[in-house]
């Protein structure tokens, strides 16, 4: 946090997991030089928690969640924690939501059926939490609420904000129906980024609402080098390789190729780490393109993914979250990758982002 403040960024997001994507069987030091062979890669703090510790150390950021989803908490449960974090901050918080995950759910016992209607029912007692004083009644499919009451109020012009992680057509027009921010994690190219958000703009005018209201943001990978044949290395490090397995099949027929575990396989929303052997992920792998990775991941020098997402500003985005991929590689790579993303999103906010 202290870090962020320094470098001017504008929110603090962090993600809610039980358990990460990592599998246990490959945590060693050929996958990152962070991995504890001993520890585990599924050590993830509560993101309520988290965020009411960070609240008082936020200063003027956004606090965020990206993403929860509401399979594992009722969708008046994570209003009431919305609106509670509401009254820590000095800035809006953002409640990120989705569909959810296999890995989180599956496990656990939890439904997974589904998933994209009951998260359109939640997000609509949601807002009828941010909006309705006294009592109010839902009827849907998943949920039934009669004479529901949540009347804590969000202080004034700090309501929360709703953002959705959307990438499919439904998902998509879920967010320009009821969204302020969509928060994709998907490999796109400009143009089909923009693509995108014509669909989320064509469903908010349909639904009476403000299309350029809705914030165009993106949470994305990326692998930086100090040249460019320093990142075109770092694309065939294992802890690189290993998130290929995480696109979904169809990204990898567009490439040419077929997803090392199985044709239809939806990636990270279906991936549930303990289902796989080592073997069966080292086998897979192995057979990542790297021809793929260099066109799905933003790559390269700093000034190349620079200039690769003034094309995705272009394209309509407003927010972006970088993820330094290249981290994992070494403590080398990782101090010049974290300092380097933190270099890009000051540029781009000087360019107005």
């Amino acid at each position: 946090m202290r870090v962020a403040r320094a470098a001017g960024l504008d929110v603090a997001w962090t993600v809610d997991h039980l358990q990460g994507f990592f599998p246990q069987v490959i945590w060693d030091k050929d996958l990152t030089f962070l991995a504890d062979p001993s520890g585990s890669p599924h050590e993830y703090y509560d993101y309520q928690a988290l965020l009411g510790y960070l609240a008082r150390r936020a200063g003027r950021m956004h606090l965020a969640v990206g993403v929860t989803e509401p399979v594992r908490r009722h969708p008046v449960v994570l209003a009431q924690t919305a609106l509670t974090l509401a009254h820590m901050t000095k800035r809006t918080l953002i409640l990120g939501l989705g569909s959810g995950e296999a890995e989180n759910t599956v496990p656990y016992g939890l439904p997974f059926k589904r998933p994209v209607a009951r998260l359109e029912e939640a997000i609509q007692i949601i807002q009828k939490c941010f909006s309705s004083r006294g009592p109010f009644d839902f009827s849907g499919e998943f949920y039934q609420l009669e004479r529901a009451v949540l009347d804590l109020r969000p202080p004034k012009d700090r309501t929360p904000q709703l953002w959705v992680a959307a990438h499919g057509p439904r998902m998509l027009g879920i967010t320009g129906r009821y969204g302020d921010g969509w928060y994709p994690t998907l490999p796109y190219t400009p143009q089909e980024y923009g693509d995108a958000l014509g669909t989320i703009r064509d469903a908010a005018t349909a639904a009476q609402r403000r299309p350029h209201s809705i914030v165009p943001g993106w949470q994305t990978l990326v692998v930086l080098g100090k040249d460019e044949a320093a990142a075109r290395r770092l694309l065939e490090h294992r802890s690189v390789r290993f998130t290929a397995l995480l696109a979904p099949d169809a990204v990898w027929r567009a490439h040419g190729a077929a997803h090392p575990l199985g044709e239809g396989f939806g990636g990270l929303v279906d991936f549930v780490p303990r289902d796989y052997e080592r073997a069966v992920i080292d086998a897979a792998i192995d057979r990542v393109p790297t021809d793929l990775l260099a066109g799905t991941l933003l790559w390269g020098t700093p000034d190349m993914v620079y200039t690769r997402l003034r094309d995705f500003v272009d394209a309509g985005l407003r927010h972006v979250v970088l993820g330094p991929l290249s981290a994992l590689a070494s403590r080398s790579d990782a101090a010049f990758s974290v300092r380097s993303a933190i270099s890009i999103l000051r540029r781009l906010k000087r360019d107005g982002l």
